[in-house]
């Protein structure tokens, strides 16, 4: 059974920065692609950035461009989400994915999810 683990959500002031991680586990890491999405209340859930499985390719969404950064640590079975000059737009609930395949902007491209971590952006 593949496990997902999310960390690091919270409540941060407009222009402050969180570092999300989430955890691997049931499954060889670094064979997977990983993805980080999020879903606002009444929207649907969203692309933010997936890297490939040797963390040397990376893509964002252009909402997040220059501001996230995401990068991986297949020793620690771990993916992070660096979130700097956050915005009250960035509030979310903030999922990782895994796919043993590609890197990928597509949610349904994505077997594994994890519970989900809330970030909140006051103003």
């Amino acid at each position: 059974q593949v496990q997902l683990v999310e960390s690091g959500g919270g409540l941060v002031q407009a222009g402050g920065s969180l570092r999300l991680s989430c955890t691997v586990s049931g499954r060889t890491f670094s064979t997977n692609a990983m993805g980080w999405f999020r879903q606002a209340p009444g929207k649907e859930r969203e692309f933010v950035a997936t890297i490939n499985r040797g963390g040397g390719s990376t893509a964002y969404a252009d909402s997040v461009k220059g501001r996230f950064t995401i990068s991986r640590d297949n020793a620690k079975n771990t993916v992070y989400l660096q979130m700097n000059s956050l915005k009250p737009e960035d509030t979310a609930v903030y999922y990782c994915a895994a796919r043993p395949s590609y890197y990928s902007d597509r949610t349904d491209a994505y077997s594994y999810w994890g519970q989900g971590t809330q970030v909140t952006v006051s103003s």
